[in-house]
């Protein structure tokens, strides 16, 4: 080997080793500082993209120009609730699961679409903003995570709507949303006094490694996901691919009483039930006040229709929660509005919760005497 020829070797090797220690010295870097809530606000949404109209969510970014992730700064970035707020604007955050959210249903036929579709006023002149922030998951620990997320955002009123299948304390961690961000979610336990285990083995602790750039490499594959989707998103407006035909819910039910764990009926309590998340969601909202909606459900009246509401609801336990969920709203002076009953069972689609165009706007039309402040 000529002189000429080992000196460009050792240039080589040069680069190659000190390009080693910059890979390794990032790693390094990157897991001791854990930038992922800084880098999630990195956003190209309300500035160069339009922000969307709700939380992403999804699992097929291609086909639906969205995604699921578990960095709540970078889903909020997203959204157009991050912009500031106007001087003339009331704005009102829109809670829940997927009913709320918007399951099969275009931005425009959301609740909060079509209640910002009437044009809402103030007493004082301002006008009403409805920001969407429900998410397809059921379970009262995931309003409560994304309500501390949202209160910096400066809400003038909060709509929280809930239904029993978000009670049950054994679906507060269930969904990997809650699973992925155990420091936020032990935060809220420590600091409401929640009945909720800080130490679930479902909580996703990363190590050391897994913390690095390589461990990180599918979240931080996600925070540029959803930035390349959001052009499609800018383009078309599609956040969610709807079929041409919606399965409709199940209207009738086997000679079944039976219930999340309990297989005949009990005496409920506020400690079967995840009251005290509840609580803490009000207490979070500090002098915001909060409207308690229980949300309309499909009442079946198909075979054995007498034992149950529907596929979800047995009438012992669902009559139950009523009772509770009113007791407790007029025990700590917080108002609630019971629609449980105030959609026809046709206005359903898939679910007991889902509701159709117009179902959601019967649903925005009562729920409209109780917003204009």
């Amino acid at each position: 080997m000529n002189t000429e020829s080992s000196s460009t070797w050792c240039v080589i090797g040069r680069i190659l080793l000190k390009a080693a220690v910059l890979f390794l010295a990032l790693n390094l870097l990157f897991a001791g500082l854990r930038p992922s809530d800084a880098l999630g606000r990195i956003t190209l949404y309300n500035w160069f993209l339009p922000g969307r109209e709700r939380l992403p969510y999804g699992e097929n970014p291609a086909e639906a120009n969205n995604l699921s992730l578990n960095n709540l700064p970078a889903m909020f970035a997203s959204h157009r609730v991050s912009q500031p707020k106007g001087t003339d604007e009331f704005r009102v955050f829109i809670l829940g699961d997927s009913g709320m959210w918007g399951w099969f249903l275009e931005n425009e036929a959301t609740l909060t679409g079509q209640l910002n579709e009437m044009g809402l006023v103030a007493a004082d002149g301002r006008t009403l903003q409805f920001y969407n922030l429900g998410y397809p998951i059921m379970s009262l620990s995931k309003d409560i995570l994304l309500l501390d997320e949202a209160m910096q955002y400066n809400p003038d009123l909060i709509v929280w709507p809930v239904t029993l299948e978000s009670f049950p304390p054994q679906k507060q961690l269930e969904h990997p949303i809650l699973q992925n961000n155990p420091e936020r979610i032990r935060r809220l336990i420590k600091t409401y006094d929640l009945q909720l285990d800080a130490n679930d083995p479902r909580f996703v602790d990363p190590n050391f490694l897994e913390s690095t750039i390589v461990g990180q490499r599918r979240p931080l594959a996600d925070l540029l996901r959803l930035q390349q989707v959001g052009f499609a998103w800018a383009a078309t407006g599609i956040d969610q691919a709807i079929p041409a035909e919606i399965p409709l819910r199940k209207s009738d039910f086997d000679e079944d009483v039976s219930w999340q764990n309990y297989d005949q009926p009990v005496t409920l309590t506020t400690d079967n039930l995840a009251f005290d998340v509840l609580a803490a969601g009000v207490e979070m909202a500090g002098d915001v006040p909060i409207l308690l909606v229980n949300e309309p459900i499909f009442i079946s009246d198909g075979e054995n229709s007498d034992l149950r509401y529907n596929a979800w609801y047995p009438r012992w336990a669902y009559d139950q929660y009523r009772d509770l969920l009113t007791t407790e709203a007029a025990a700590q002076n917080q108002p609630l509005l019971d629609l449980w009953d105030a959609i026809p069972p046709d206005e359903f689609t898939d679910s007991p919760v889902h509701l159709t165009p117009t179902g959601t706007e019967m649903l925005a039309e009562l729920l409209r005497p109780y917003l204009q402040p």
